[in-house]
């Protein structure tokens, strides 16, 4: 008995350390396995003074202290002040001595008020390291940023960072219901406990704020775009304010989504026309309840007359109308509205990439100077590609808040691995071309392009309640590559892959090398076994599980893969060139020239804008159907290779993380070959044309994968 006791203890031991090593995201703080690194980080950092008593400041003291514990294995002396040298001082500008002050005076003049300096200098002739901002959250920013310098076995011996974050809110939205399920969440249920909360507050709302923190996150949307009013009323706004309190050492203001007919279903109200003098009481009243509640309460995103969301087109007002009014209650108090571009009408089905352009474009400049406009990086749908928004750049009196999506509706949910910075740097990177060469999305975003003071960045985030937060182990470097990005849309992923390897898991360069090639070429493989060659929209309907190229049945026309692939016996391809729906008029002219030209247009964009021929030539020289084919076969080449180079690398981390991917990348592949055989089977159809040499033959008929239904596939509302 004692014996199975002490099994059943080893057991419960080893599945705790492994949990908690899913748990702990990229802050694992691993030992420094590098000798020379740990001995120069010790002869550094012999001492740690910490100015300031903030609980900002607190929280920053205790990073330090778990961060050197558990890297070096053990916690310089901590001071209130600075003795002798290889201290690391940590603190605000208004703690600082008058000598350090000076020293740091050019680097302190570079930040912004959330940016941070790391110098090493010479005080009285003795060396120190110094971490400061112009607050404590920017202190604290610092710590974190040095601490990763730690992780990655960087030197410190001649710092001198001056980093700012280049968009003023950088936020998640919780696609998150009050009763607990996740739109589009993949990753179990959600964190907020709304029956626990004000009272309990689970230590995972203190990991969730601290993990934000780490990659200066600075702002969350608690509750789902498709909203409910009753997270306005007195008995949820109470648990708001519990969030807030946690939240708000970290840096992190709470939102909320503000459902348009709040007026009428919690206030009593007969209409929610925002034009109505009692409307407009009702939300100023509103707001002035949860500021004085939540003081540093952040604002509203709305999401109106989309997708059966009511409006202010129910009134006959529009977006306009909504937004400014939404934007005069709050904009006493220092709030924001997030107003969502994301429309598309049942009444136009024309083409649905045309309307959120034509919907809010003649509306610059018209919008209250506290409302962004909040835009998806491409004018469908969060696909595993799209051109960029025509939006972005079109609207310069406008503040355009970027939306990507961190959970993967659309890119095999937490199944699959797929490495999103890389999708997010591609749109960033593109040239709107809307005041010449070189006018990126990226600066229509961060503000330079048009001098907006107001600028943001969103992603619906893709956390939950499961032991690792984010459903797959590598889903969690998109949330950490999205608040990378957010902070400095110019990184490059490889980078943030690199950063995120070394911090999750390994600084062996035999682990890091192969596993970070096949994350930046996860997300085109993705592409490939999906969507290739410009294809979007083609997976099955509502719960987007999987392929259906042949879904022709649902009431709304924009709803059905067939809408979006076109494919007949003279071709496949949605035409948005001038002889099509035109959309590529919404474009500045040298995108919509480029775009609209089948031979200028880049081949991985060419379907999404041309209906071509089975027989067009692609650049290799293939035929349109036998590059499809093949890309569709690359695509589940890449995952198999995936496979191969996972296997290799179970020397290097824990056996059970190890394990979870490589069980998790068998589903992928085994799903790449699904997409593969289901849409070229379907495609074959109108082609006539056998599959070409290198293409693996399906194994199923077409009936068979017809016949595939999924009615509890997660995540579906």
């Amino acid at each position: 008995m004692t014996s199975l006791r002490f099994v059943f203890l080893f057991l419960l031991i080893s599945f705790s350390t492994a949990a908690q090593k899913d748990y702990k995201l990229w802050l694992q703080y691993n030992t420094v396995a590098d000798s020379t690194a740990a001995s120069e980080y010790k002869n550094n950092l012999k001492g740690i003074a910490v100015l300031g008593n903030s609980e900002t400041i607190k929280i920053a003291e205790k990073e330090l202290k778990t961060g050197f514990a558990d890297m070096l294995g053990s916690i310089p002396e901590i001071r209130k002040d600075v003795k002798g040298e290889n201290n690391l001082i940590v603190g605000s500008q208004m703690n600082l001595s008058s000598e350090i002050k000076t020293e740091l005076q050019a680097d302190l003049n570079k930040i912004n008020t959330e940016g941070f300096v790391i110098k090493a200098i010479l005080l009285k002739n003795k060396k120190q390291i110094v971490i400061t901002g112009k607050n404590d959250i920017a202190v604290l920013y610092g710590v974190f940023h040095f601490l990763r310098i730690l992780q990655t076995n960087k030197s410190v011996k001649d710092l001198n960072i001056a980093d700012s974050p280049k968009t003023n809110i950088r936020i998640l939205n919780h696609w998150d219901n009050l009763d607990r399920t996740v739109e589009r969440g993949y990753a179990g249920f959600s964190l907020w406990n709304w029956q626990k909360l004000p009272d309990f507050i689970d230590q995972r709302y203190i990991d969730y704020a601290r993990a934000n923190a780490s990659i200066g996150i600075n702002g969350t949307v608690l509750t789902n775009v498709n909203a409910n009013a009753l997270i306005l009323t007195p008995q949820y706004l109470e648990k708001v304010e519990a969030l807030a309190n946690v939240f708000r050492p970290y840096g992190i203001k709470v939102y909320l989504t503000a459902r348009f007919s709040a007026p009428i279903e919690i206030g009593n109200l007969k209409t929610a026309d925002p034009k109505d003098p009692e409307v407009i009481n009702w939300w100023k009243n509103k707001s002035a309840e949860i500021y004085k509640r939540i003081p540093d309460f952040g604002g509203f995103l709305v999401k109106a007359n989309s997708e059966g969301q009511p409006g202010p087109q129910n009134y006959g007002r529009d977006h306009v109308d909504g937004a400014n009014m939404l934007a005069d209650a709050v904009a006493p108090f220092g709030g924001v509205i997030m107003w969502r571009a994301f429309v598309y009408s049942e009444h136009d089905a024309n083409d649905r990439a045309k309307q959120a352009y034509a919907e809010f474009q003649p509306y610059d400049g018209k919008f209250k100077e506290n409302v962004m406009v909040q835009v998806k990086n491409g004018a469908i749908d969060f696909q595993p590609r799209e051109p960029f928004h025509p939006l972005f750049g079109a609207m310069p009196k406008t503040p355009l808040m970027m939306e990507f999506q961190i959970t993967q509706e659309y890119l095999g949910f937490s199944a699959h691995l797929v490495f999103l910075p890389k999708l997010f740097q591609e749109v960033l990177e593109s040239d709107t071309f809307q005041k010449g060469k070189g006018s990126t999305v990226a600066k229509v975003v961060d503000g330079t392009l048009y001098k907006n003071k107001l600028t943001g960045t969103a992603g619906v985030a893709n956390i939950g309640n499961d032991l690792n937060w984010t459903g797959h182990p590598f889903a969690q470097a998109n949330w950490y590559g999205f608040g990378r990005l957010a902070w400095n849309p110019y990184l490059d992923s490889e980078v943030i892959a690199e950063e995120w390897l070394r911090s999750t898991f390994s600084n062996n360069e035999n682990f890091i090398k192969p596993v970070k090639n096949i994350m930046i070429e996860s997300r085109e493989a993705v592409v490939n076994y999906m969507t290739p060659l410009g294809l979007h929209h083609i997976m099955d309907t509502g719960h987007h599980y999987g392929p259906g190229p042949w879904v022709s049945n649902l009431s709304r026309p924009e709803w059905n893969p067939t809408y979006y692939h076109k494919a007949d016996k003279n071709g496949i391809g949605f035409d948005r060139s001038k002889s099509g729906t035109d959309a590529v008029w919404q474009y500045a002219p040298e995108a919509a020239k480029l775009f609209d030209n089948v031979e200028t247009c880049p081949e991985k964009e060419l379907l999404w804008f041309h209906h071509l021929s089975w027989d067009y030539k692609l650049k290799n020289g293939q035929t349109l159907w036998n590059g499809l084919a093949l890309k569709y076969q690359q695509g589940v080449d890449q995952v198999r290779k995936m496979q191969d180079v996972w296997n290799k690398t179970e020397n290097y981390i824990d056996s059970e993380r190890f394990n979870e991917v490589k069980m998790l990348l068998e589903i992928q592949h085994k799903e790449a070959k699904w997409w593969r055989d289901a849409c070229l089977l379907y495609f074959q159809q109108f082609s006539g044309k056998a599959l070409p040499d290198g293409v693996e033959k399906p194994t199923q008929t077409l009936e068979y994968f017809k016949s595939l239904k999924f009615p509890f596939a997660p995540g579906n509302g």
